[in-house]
């Protein structure tokens, strides 16, 4: 490796470092705000603050990397530039693409690195994520109880005004309502003056005790006009145990996990893998509802050749089919057909949003799948678009550059999500939708890299002017003779 190529790979690796552990300290503040709820009035020690936010750093390397190349790809060739570094080079003979040379390398075996970080650590970081979010939220109940909150245990949804005690299982001014099976329908309220959560490692059920309380259960009667009366039961009580089984919720180990996995959690071949069940499930899906409302509506998919030939035999009805029958039976062959109309709309818009559902879930899945690839190229990418950025503005330092790589990131990042959420309601191919801020983006990189290589300014100005300039020329020509004349 040659001097002049060393001291470009320092340079920019001193300025990618730099501005990666910055911009890696923002979204970690960031992330810090989002979930600062699931983090706060919790009692939680550091050391699970240490794990919570470890096990978040992975998901913010797509958004830190690639700006994080693009900043310090303007800074490093605006130094160069700015220090007249480039015109010495220029002068020995040395263009652009030589220099950019090395770096291009770097920047493929980083792509390499982000490709390989996004297909195998971001999915199992996100498992254990969502996990250790459960092991919080639900698993520790002592610790997800926060005051003056509903806050969700297992089936029930608990809320203290003051937690007290060494381990915070002290709770005074108790509000519980129970879940119920249908959503939306909380029937039991239990309300008690203090409680205690008792616990223990080797079981799996919590003790709650309340003293001191009422329970209230709405009553839904069996008759109509008596639901309008609003009928409850009202209990009082001296002491009451819940018992809350927390079986599937403590497995939260290495070998005990039990979230099911979501696309992020999942690399290049399980989504693959995914992608492939939940596609042949969506067309058995639409073949069997294709069968099932044919048969409803009387239409079969093939007649034999001797059943034509009874048809044929048979005689002939009359184009009216209603004048075979009397008024009475005519009403009701009308209704029931207006039913089995009503019915199977029911049925076509019922079952086409269930397919709309699987489709957007095999959408969500297939831009899981390329997002690994977009951020490998997204490296590429803002390097072909900063480090030409940096030669033409002939700016270093963090004053233009910052402004430049903001604005280019946030396009970047805006089209994308936009992108992404469209591919995902069915707007457009999870494909496009995926790449489309790429795609946008790499005319500005071609533009730029061939501008930087010709040593052109960023807008040429002189393309403009000229014309204009040429034309009040013409203008002025064609009238001043009139002028002279007169």
């Amino acid at each position: 490796m040659k001097i002049l190529d060393k001291y470009l790979l320092k340079t920019f690796l001193v300025t990618f470092t730099t501005v990666f552990v910055i911009l890696f300290f923002i979204f970690i503040l960031q992330t810090v705000w989002l979930f600062i709820s699931e983090l706060a009035g919790k009692d939680l020690d550091l050391l699970l603050v240490v794990k919570f936010l470890l096990f978040s750093m992975p998901r913010i390397i797509p958004l830190v990397l690639p700006l994080s190349v693009l900043l310090a790809s303007i800074m490093t060739f605006g130094n160069l530039a700015e220090n007249y570094e480039f015109a010495a080079m220029k002068s020995s003979g040395i263009s652009l693409q030589r220099a950019m040379r090395v770096l291009i390398i770097f920047i493929f075996v980083l792509s390499i690195v982000a490709f390989w970080f996004a297909n195998n650590v971001i999915p199992y970081a996100e498992y254990k994520f969502v996990n250790f979010r459960k092991n919080i939220a639900q698993a520790k109940p002592a610790m997800a109880i926060a005051e003056g909150q509903f806050n969700d245990v297992g089936t029930y949804n608990i809320k203290v005004n003051k937690k007290s005690g060494e381990n915070g299982n002290i709770l005074t001014g108790v509000t519980i309502h129970e879940k119920a099976t249908n959503v939306g329908e909380n029937k039991t309220v239990i309300k008690a003056k203090d409680g205690e959560l008792i616990s223990n490692e080797k079981s799996s059920i919590l003790k709650l005790v309340l003293n001191d309380g009422f329970y209230y259960q709405d009553v839904t009667p069996k008759k109509y006009e008596d639901r309008a009366k609003l009928p409850f039961i009202k209990a009082a009580f001296k002491k009451h145990i819940i018992n809350i089984d927390l079986s599937e919720l403590n497995k939260v180990d290495n070998s005990k996990e039990s979230i099911a996995g979501t696309n992020a959690m999942l690399n290049v071949n399980e989504l693959r893998y995914t992608l492939d069940s939940l596609s042949k499930n969506l067309d058995n899906e639409i073949v069997s509802f294709s069968e099932n409302i044919n048969q409803r509506v009387g239409i079969r998919k093939s007649i034999a050749p001797s059943e034509v030939e009874k048809a044929k035999k048979k005689k002939t009805l009359p184009n009216d089919l209603l004048t075979l029958y009397t008024n009475k039976q005519k009403s009701d062959v009308l209704k029931m057909a207006a039913s089995n109309v009503t019915s199977n709309i029911y049925s076509i818009e019922s079952t086409q949003k269930d397919l709309k559902d699987k489709q957007r879930e095999i959408n969500k899945h297939l831009t899981a799948l390329y997002e690994k690839f977009v951020i490998a190229f997204a490296c590429f990418l803002m390097f072909f678009i900063g480090a030409p950025l940096g030669a033409i503005i002939r700016k270093g330092g963090l004053g233009l550059p910052i402004v430049f790589a903001v604005l280019i990131f946030i396009t970047f990042h805006f089209i994308n999500t936009f992108g992404k959420r469209l591919s995902q309601e069915g707007g457009m191919t999870p494909f496009m939708g995926s790449w489309m801020s790429s795609f946008i983006l790499l005319p500005l990189a071609v533009l730029l890299t061939y501008r930087a290589t010709n040593d052109n300014g960023l807008i040429n100005f002189d393309a403009i002017t000229t014309p204009i300039s040429q034309l009040i020329q013409k203008i002025s020509e064609r009238f001043s003779p009139a002028q002279n004349k007169q």
